[in-house]
């Protein structure tokens, strides 16, 4: 249950589904609520499958490229803490990797499930390096289980989040997102810094 409830609470935090919401809103004015559940539902289909995939199959990757676990760590620290800063000054859409140009291109889409909102979006390099390290430090079949389980009930939040996000958007207010996203910002900027100094101190103790 500790390494469903660790997982779970990371992976919450890096991929800010809270943060999406005024993104998601901007994209979906045109929409009814029927499509708007059904971009959702796909969206976190998507998520749940890249994360997933990461998550099986990313340690192969790093082999094959000759990665070490130390250096995946700061690499994916770095990341997540960059992050967290964009979130922490407010910066949603320069940190989802959405410039102008795009938002104006996929606004006449309906195709945008995939991408941009499950990636870069949602499920990005953070967390996908969160979860290839994450497997390297819990590969037993319980642990492997509950990972699993950690990554669709985060999916399954996100999909409610996303469903939600016009209710919430008008609930939370614009003030009220940027709160809640820079709470989450900064718990994801310690995220990134605890797998840097893991990183470095796993260097060290090995030499």
């Amino acid at each position: 249950m500790e390494v469903f409830l660790i997982l779970l609470g990371a992976l919450f935090s890096v991929l800010n589904p809270i943060g999406t919401v005024p993104i998601f809103v901007s994209l979906t004015q045109d929409f009814t609520k029927k499509e708007r559940s059904n971009l959702s539902l796909r969206t976190a289909i998507n998520v749940f499958i890249i994360l997933i995939i990461s998550f099986f199959i990313g340690q192969y990757v790093l082999t094959f490229f000759g990665i070490t676990i130390p250096a995946l760590r700061i690499a994916g620290g770095i990341i997540i803490a960059s992050s967290g800063f964009s979130l922490l000054n407010g910066k949603f859409s320069k940190n989802r990797g959405i410039n102008k140009k795009v938002e104006e291109d996929i606004s006449t889409r309906n195709a945008i499930a995939l991408t941009p909102l499950a990636m870069p979006m949602l499920a990005g390099p953070g967390s996908i390096s969160l979860l290839i390290a994450f497997h390297q430090e819990h590969d037993a079949t319980f642990e492997v289980f509950m990972s699993s389980l950690s990554i669709l009930v985060v999916s399954i939040v996100i999909f409610f989040i996303l469903r939600s996000a016009h209710y919430l958007a008008k609930i939370l207010g614009a003030s009220g997102i940027v709160a809640v996203s820079r709470i989450i910002g900064f718990l994801t900027i310690s995220i990134g810094i605890q797998y840097i100094i893991t990183a470095v101190t796993d260097i060290f103790v090995k030499n």
